[in-house]
């Protein structure tokens, strides 16, 4: 079995990380590529309109606003002066004649309605691109979580004993949702923020080219600030993750620990360790802030230079007569419009960061195979309808291989017949029964049905023969109809009834208000710990199974219940083979063998009275117990 060990040690993150990351993400993708395909479309249109609309500014601005033949030079002095009346009077005082106003009046309102068009349809396109987008990351991020829960649900005792819950829920909840973020801002909208450079870069150098290497000349200074970025940006974001799940930690074992840290007076010490990982996540925001922070206001100061520069290069060209007004005015709006991207991908690149952060840990827990070996398809065993005996042979086990808890036991458990298993704290009790459910498997030896080895079958077909009532029952939130029969449907009154009989929960649950449908609370905190205890019984019970187990079952019961339970329990053994482990040996006396265990082995079996003939170490607890 898998050591004590913590499967989220930190590696270090390269850019070779995140290619593999990035690859290991297509598989979840690949399903949406039609989705993706049609909004990678209706982001180039996008991308488009939002080219047009500084262009048509120009055509407007040339043709109509400002155009060639209104700005003629002036006759030079000392040449002859054309009539009043005559075209070229009016063409010297730069005055124009009405046709030809007309003309630019209505050539200028068709280009107000074409970018009226152009808007209108950058909104409609937007909408459907967005809206798209948003559809496909949230079924790419509904399978994935699924698959997480999934496989989560699928690891073994080991692996949970080693994580903790708030580990594993930012996992499944901010995690994921970083992910989201990436796949809505960063896969389509960086395309798009690429693809809107190069359309500027080919608009503007096609207008004039001299006028734009002039401006390209700060661009070097722009993409080495970027690259600097981006390297410090990547470990700010992997300890945020990290110190954003021991947050959830803390929390997460403080409300569940709450009792026992206000019996012993330790809100005091909770606090201080809670403030010292939240001033941890604290610095380590901050660095990533600082880092974003000089960064951006740089990006704002090239954008200003490469506006100064378009200026100063522009006019100049004006005023020589080389470059029009409407050319400086679209060279103006697409260096605005070319420094926006350039932030959008550094704002991206920290989502970037973020999410791959995030992923790296979810692809940690589904690289994670720390499971029970199952036999391979179509080579299992067949799980037999009826048991005939349980047994173990030359058992050892541990949970670290050079201590063991179990040292060579054999044991049998003929069908029908009830084995109590007793013993001091520490002899082995639970780690046997952890073995015969297979939460665990045995370091050698081997346990059976049937003279099987309980690894043949699959722990499916094991585990529905089979009901184990612990020592600490959990209930889940929900109805207690619900935490007895399972979401297996609606079983019929007279089996309810039958159930809450057998278990002696009926007495309690029918004078609660609603009764079995009434709903629990997590935990069932609104229970004493033994209506806890008897619904967890009726719940095996509900399970019919083949094996009952009770690990410590009546730990938490008053003496009369007890008495009451044991009845039962007396009825169910009679039908089905039973396992009792108890440290109250009043349960032991009614199982048709004892077990004694100490130390890991078994030092004496049988029955109560031949056990207590033998004047051994049962007659000795028998008697401490009084």
């Amino acid at each position: 079995m898998t050591g004590q060990r913590d499967i989220f040690g930190e590696k270090e993150l390269g850019k070779s990380a995140d290619v593999r990351l990035l690859r290991r993400i297509v598989p979840f993708i690949r399903p949406y590529k039609l989705l993706l395909t049609v909004a990678l479309i209706l982001m180039a249109a996008v991308t488009l309109l939002e080219l047009a609309v500084p262009y048509v500014t120009k055509e407007a601005i040339d043709r109509y606003i400002v155009p060639d033949h209104a700005v003629d030079r002036p006759a030079s002095v000392g040449a002859a002066a054309p009539g009043p009346d005559s075209e070229g009077s009016e063409k010297a005082s730069g005055k124009r004649p009405p046709q030809e106003k007309q003309a630019d009046y209505q050539g200028l309102n068709k280009m107000a309605l074409i970018l009226l068009v152009i808007i209108l349809l950058n909104l409609a396109v937007n909408f459907g691109h967005v809206l798209l987008m948003e559809y496909t990351a949230q079924s790419i991020m509904h399978e994935l979580r699924l698959k997480l829960f999934s496989h989560i649900q699928r690891l073994s005792v080991p692996f949970f004993n080693t994580n903790p819950v708030g580990r594993l829920v930012t996992r499944v909840t901010n995690d994921i949702q970083n992910l989201h973020e990436m796949l809505t801002s960063v896969i389509i909208f960086v395309l798009k923020d690429l693809f809107l450079l190069i359309g500027i870069t080919a608009v503007l150098f096609a207008i004039d080219w001299q006028l734009s290497l002039a401006v390209y000349v700060i661009f070097p200074f722009v993409f080495y600030a970027g690259f600097k970025f981006a390297n410090t940006a990547r470990n700010a974001y992997r300890i945020l993750r990290i110190k954003a799940a021991e947050i959830n930690t803390k929390f997460s074992e403080t409300i569940g620990g709450i009792g026992i840290i206000q019996l012993f007076c330790q809100e005091k010490n909770n606090y201080d360790d809670f403030r010292r990982i939240n001033r941890e996540n604290f610095t380590a925001g901050m660095r990533q802030i600082t880092v974003f922070a000089l960064f951006m206001p740089f990006i704002e100061l090239m954008s200003s230079v490469g506006l100064a520069v378009v200026i100063f290069a522009g006019g100049s060209g004006i005023l020589a007569g080389r470059v029009s007004l409407g050319e400086l005015v679209v060279f103006i709006s697409y260096i605005r419009m070319f420094f926006r991207p350039i932030r959008d991908i550094a704002e991206k690149y920290n989502i970037t960061q973020n999410a791959l952060s995030s992923a790296e840990r979810i692809f940690l827990i589904l690289d994670e195979d720390d499971r029970l070996p199952e036999p391979e398809a179509g080579r299992a065993a067949t799980m037999p309808a009826r048991f005939t005996e349980i047994s173990g042979h030359n058992v050892w086990f541990g949970y670290d291989p050079d201590e063991p808890v179990i040292r060579g036991i054999d044991f049998s458990v003929p069908a029908s017949s009830t084995l109590a298993v007793v013993g001091p704290t520490g002899a082995g009790k639970t780690s046997l029964i952890n073995l015969i459910v297979r939460f665990y498997d045995p370091d050698a030896g081997a346990v059976r049905i049937n003279g099987t080895d309980i690894r043949r079958f699959t722990l499916g077909a094991l585990r529905s023969k089979i009901a184990l009532v612990s020592q600490d029952p959990f209930l889940f939130s929900g109805s207690i109809l619900h935490n007895i029969f399972g979401a297996n449907g609606e079983p019929d009154q007279q089996t309810v009834e039958r159930v809450l009989a057998q278990s002696h929960a009926g007495s309690f649950i029918h004078r609660l208000p609603e009764g079995i449908h009434t709903r629990l609370t997590e935990q069932g905190a609104t229970l004493s710990s033994g209506q806890r205890q008897l619904i967890s019984i009726a719940r095996a019970i509900a399970a019919n199974p083949e094996l009952i187990i009770f690990d410590e079952a009546t730990s938490y019961i008053d003496s009369e219940t007890e008495a009451s339970i044991q009845q039962a329990l007396s009825a169910l053994m009679a039908e089905r083979t039973a396992i009792v482990i108890a440290h109250r040996l009043s349960t032991a006396k009614i199982a048709d063998t004892i077990m004694v265990m100490h130390h890991g082995r078994i030092i004496e079996s049988g029955g109560h009275e031949q056990l207590m003939a033998a004047d051994g170490f049962y007659r000795r607890m028998v008697e401490i117990q009084g």
